[in-house]
């Protein structure tokens, strides 16, 4: 494989190697029944460049989210989610946020040794690490990469709780080493389900799993003894917003203990890729949608403060959390979330100095 140029911006102590990958479909098998999906999903070429960072744990000190640590094995996603708030961050990568962004990959197959080193060293304190948090640890790259189950490995070994934010049935294939964490306290999942509508998911999330088959792997964690979540996220006005109650009763038929959503965000240049998302699928609803969005964003299409942005503000953002409240109480999904063991923990075994 020839070498090519490290990439400005990124961080990593070596030269980069840049591998291509096949054209590819959608992320994992869409249903057989095509009825109602118009065309053939996006193809995309596939670039993986490797990165070298130094450490693998980001810190974060955010009130709005329940971790203050996290992993992203991986930068940018072949899903191609639309309204991915991670998109800005290719920018970093004198990158586009668009196509560069679900195309133009880094894999950083260090971490699961990165990880143990940062285990092991004195003084540190266990809390859950939490993975998905910026772009997806299962997309497709992970099926040949498995750096995410590398990782895996690693906090099994040292008992340390995990937590996962994913929308792909690929998870599963971890069950192996899920499951036991689980049944110890260790391990939750969380799931985003967006919509039910094929076309609209072939849509607005190009590449990522059909709806069905992430619902079956709800069903499949669960019975295996995985805390899962299933996450509304992004819930988008006027295109997927009358879905919130059946996507809540799917997801106690297939045995979730709870659910949350998200109203959707557009940071910085993730709002005009909407727009043109929205001017090519959806032209008769646009500006009924960025009216809404703009009300739940105090007159922006952005919210970035602390204690709203994932929530919203104003009357349609209180009747959408009062529609879902209220399926969830019709559907049982109302149990307090435990939280995970930290007690359990024990430092990686062996000198983690050897490791550089």
């Amino acid at each position: 494989m020839a070498k090519a140029r490290p990439v400005r911006g990124a961080t990593h102590n070596s030269e980069s190697m840049r591998f291509n990958l096949p054209q590819r479909e959608a992320d994992g098998d869409w249903l057989d029944d095509r009825e109602g999906i118009d065309g053939e999903p996006p193809r995309l070429r596939t670039t993986v460049t490797v990165e070298h960072p130094r450490t693998i744990i980001t810190r974060n000190q955010s009130p709005d989210v329940p971790f203050d640590r996290s992993i992203n094995p991986y930068r940018g996603c072949e899903h191609g989610c639309i309204y991915c708030f991670a998109r800005p961050t290719h920018a970093y990568h004198d990158l586009s946020p668009g196509l560069d962004f679900e195309s133009r990959l880094f894999a950083k197959p260090d971490a699961p040794a990165l990880l143990r080193a940062e285990l092991g060293k004195r003084g540190y304190v266990c809390r859950p690490i939490a993975f998905g948090t910026n772009t997806d640890p299962y997309q497709p790259i992970e099926s040949d990469w498995r750096i995410t189950r590398g990782c895996i490995e690693v906090l099994a070994a040292c008992d340390h709780p995990i937590t996962i934010t994913t929308k792909s049935d690929r998870v599963v294939r971890d069950l192996d080493l899920l499951a036991p964490m689980a049944a110890r306290g260790l391990a939750a999942v969380m799931v985003s389900v967006t919509s039910l509508d094929p076309k609209v998911a072939r849509t607005v999330e190009p590449r990522a799993p059909h709806p069905e088959r992430r619902l079956a792997a709800v069903a499949k964690l669960a019975a295996a003894g995985v805390p899962t979540v299933v996450s509304i996220a992004p819930v988008i006005p006027a295109i997927t917003d009358h879905e919130i109650e059946h996507l809540i009763e799917r997801a106690a038929q297939a045995g979730a203990y709870g659910a949350g959503f998200i109203p959707v965000r557009l940071p910085h240049e993730v709002a005009p890729l909407f727009e043109a998302w929205l001017d090519a699928h959806f032209p008769d609803r646009k500006g009924k949608v960025m009216a809404t969005i703009r009300s739940l964003r105090d007159g922006k299409r952005n919210d970035p403060n602390f204690g709203s942005r994932m929530r919203g503000s104003g009357p349609w953002a209180e009747l959408l959390r009062t529609r879902f409240h209220i399926a969830c109480r019709k559907h049982g999904l109302t149990r307090e979330r435990k939280p995970l063991r930290t007690e359990l923990f024990r430092p990686p075994a062996g000198d983690q100095g050897e490791l550089f």
